[in-house]
């Protein structure tokens, strides 16, 4: 499967194939470390395996409850009865296992090439910077910085990254969910999107909100968070650890492989954060511990109540484009539900929704109505008249035959307000399959020895756009 042509089509026919259990050869090229395994998003990077991959893992991480966690969802996957995975987990425990890793690394028979850490955020900055340091490449979860304090250290990494020739890179999820490849796709057909609108603080042109759950099922069982989980100085705060998923998500949707330039092309209008609060038993439940530990009482009140500064909001403008993320943290979903996506991107011509609620049965679902743009919305020359739903129907035709050919399969049905994409099932693959997409993604990357251009100052530039808007935040607060 190759990710790394930057077509779109690629990224829709590779949603057809289904990840095949490869036999690693002798001389596989890459071999995984895991770093100091903290979050969930560790293991799954491993739920399936990749051609070129050694099955051998090292794993270098203080000895801890969150290190046993990890091995036994390595072991699950390992052990379950549909396409078992063959990982062998070579482990590492110690306080000193940076300095290992580090040494291991400059030894001819190295453990491994490519450094996964998804873990305590606080410390993530350090850890990219001394693996990089130390030559080897990173696929690192989000947020790979969490303030405006540590930006110049996330910086400096990817100056030593370039200079000792690896790549450092985070996961992005989000660009392989199907609704938001459709929305971008469709955005770029002018018949029928027009042109992307300016939009206005009150009005933005694009809007994302995402909303997520402490309490939530992950492979087929109940979470267990390590308490430093709903620590903001270690975890970091919602407007700068999920919000990175939504502002990577606007860059690559409305500038589509261009480069960004975070100190020409960005203007930070507002940002705020609230707290989620929950109590003693609802923390017992996703934590397994009896009582709050020191490091959290600082946020305690009524001598009960933990209060979590897990959400936040950004507005801000993008090359003159106003766009409104969003983070929303509840302690757990209404019944049937789940984690949750809404997003439109505002045209000339239509609007682009996904909706993700009770009506989608909780699955995100794309949508086309009429565009609803003010002549305040556009630049010079880019207004278009209003359409009628007969002239939206006509262009939708036209366009559509252009993306059933990237993503086949896909079709409209008309609606009360316009029309609802349909997706085969097979493009329904989930949240955790999507880990694999990235990993295959970046593994296309290092054969090729290079990302794209825009990657590495988009990452910069989405990091500076959370890490500002804390500090904004703050301050206004």
């Amino acid at each position: 499967m190759n990710y790394y042509l930057p077509t779109a089509a690629l990224f829709g026919a590779a949603l057809l194939l289904a990840f095949q259990m490869p036999t690693p050869a002798p001389d596989s090229p890459f071999r995984l470390i895991t770093l100091d395994p903290g979050h969930f998003h560790s293991a799954l990077v491993q739920k399936s395996m990749y051609e070129g991959v050694d099955p051998v893992v090292h794993v270098y991480a203080p000895d801890s409850p969150d290190l046993q966690m990890h091995l036994d969802r390595i072991k699950g996957y390992n052990t379950r009865a549909e396409n078992p995975t063959r990982w062998q987990e070579e482990v590492y425990r110690g306080p000193d296992f940076m300095a290992k890793m580090i040494a291991d690394g400059q030894k001819s028979g190295k453990a491994g090439n490519v450094v996964v850490m998804s873990g305590n955020n606080r410390l993530k900055t350090d850890y990219v910077r001394q693996a990089v340091g130390a030559g080897f490449n990173v696929l690192a979860d989000k947020p790979m910085v969490i303030s405006g304090a540590e930006f110049g250290k996330l910086q400096e990494s990817f100056a030593t990254a370039a200079k000792n020739k690896v790549l450092l890179y985070d996961i992005m999820t989000e660009r392989f969910e199907i609704s938001t490849m459709l929305q971008r796709a469709f955005s770029r057909q002018a018949t029928l999107f027009g042109t992307l609108v300016k939009g206005t603080t009150d009005k933005p042109a694009v809007t994302k909100e995402s909303v997520h759950h402490f309490y939530k099922n992950v492979s087929g069982s109940i979470l267990t968070r390590p308490a430093w989980f709903m620590d903001v100085a270690q975890q970091g705060e919602g407007i700068v650890d999920v919000t990175t998923h939504l502002v990577d998500l606007v860059q690559w949707e409305c500038f589509p492989e261009q480069t960004i330039d975070y100190k020409k092309d960005i203007r930070l209008t507002s940002a705020r954060r609230w707290t989620t609060d929950m109590n003693l038993s609802q923390f017992r439940v996703i934590t397994k511990r009896s009582s709050f530990p020191d490091y959290l009482k600082k946020d305690i009140v009524q001598d009960s109540v933990l209060r979590v500064f897990s959400n936040g909001e950004i507005n801000y403008q993008l090359r003159g484009v106003h766009a409104k993320v969003s983070v929303i943290w509840a302690y757990a979903a209404p019944a049937g539900g789940g984690d949750t996506h809404y997003s439109i991107m505002r045209g000339t011509k239509a609007n682009l929704i996904i909706r993700q609620g009770a009506e989608q049965k909780y699955k995100p679902t794309l949508y086309i109505e009429p565009g609803d743009a003010s002549p305040g919305d556009a630049s010079p020359g880019d207004a278009s008249p209003a359409i009628d739903k007969a002239t939206m129907a006509a262009s939708l035709k036209a366009v559509l035959p252009a993306i059933q050919r990237e993503f086949p399969g896909i079709d409209v049905q008309q609606n009360g307000a316009g029309w609802v994409i349909t997706v085969p099932d097979r493009y329904n693959e989930g949240h955790e399959a999507h880990f694999g997409r990235v990993m295959q993604n970046y593994l296309n990357y290092l054969k090729a020895g290079k990302m794209p251009a825009w990657e590495v100052p988009n990452m910069i530039a989405k990091y500076f756009i959370t890490t500002q808007a804390l500090a904004l935040a703050k301050k206004n607060q």
